[in-house]
């Protein structure tokens, strides 16, 4: 639906890495080293609620950059995308867990580019979102903290040697 419901907070810098690893609440300090040792460590949030006015400038950057030139297919698009969210605002009442999945497909996408260029990536659930939100102010922009994704290569030395378990492929999958 090209909502965009994210903002993305990448820290490159020690300083910021530190002050994400200062925030991610005690239970989960052992995450900090994965942060600190991290390339870029970004931070992925989804907006909190959806706004009109963030739709307005969803429609009015589409309109701008001419995704549809025929300004009635433009108006069908719109329409179609707030209806969608009304759906999932008042039908499904999970307006909030759609825009979370926007920001998990993000993490994906970026995880598989991230493959692509030979650089690891290792997504973080292991923190206080409301730690993470004060430290950054990230929800006096209208959103919260989803997810954390470290960058980087591999210290050779501490590379797992032991397999990860996983189910076999026949109780994963279903082939039709």
């Amino acid at each position: 639906m090209n909502v965009q419901p994210n903002h993305f907070y990448v820290l490159a810098t020690p300083e910021g890495k530190e002050r994400l690893a200062d925030n991610l609440g005690e239970r989960f300090r052992d995450n900090a080293e994965k942060i600190l040792n991290a390339s870029h460590t970004i931070i992925l949030t989804t907006r909190a609620d959806l706004p009109d006015t963030h739709l307005e400038a969803v429609f009015a950057k589409e309109r701008a950059d001419g995704r549809f030139p025929d300004p009635s297919k433009q108006e069908l698009w719109e329409s179609m995308t707030r209806d969608f969210l009304n759906l999932r605002n008042y039908g499904y009442k999970d307006l909030n867990h759609w825009m979370e999945k926007q920001t998990y497909m993000a993490v994906g996408l970026t995880m598989m580019a991230a493959a692509e260029l030979g650089v690891e990536a290792t997504p973080l659930e292991g923190f206080d979102p409301t730690s993470v939100d004060k430290a950054f102010k990230i929800r006096e922009s209208g959103h919260t903290t989803t997810v954390l994704l470290a960058l980087g290569y591999p210290d050779p030395e501490r590379v797992y040697t032991t397999p990860i378990s996983r189910f076999d492929a026949d109780r994963l999958f279903t082939f039709i």
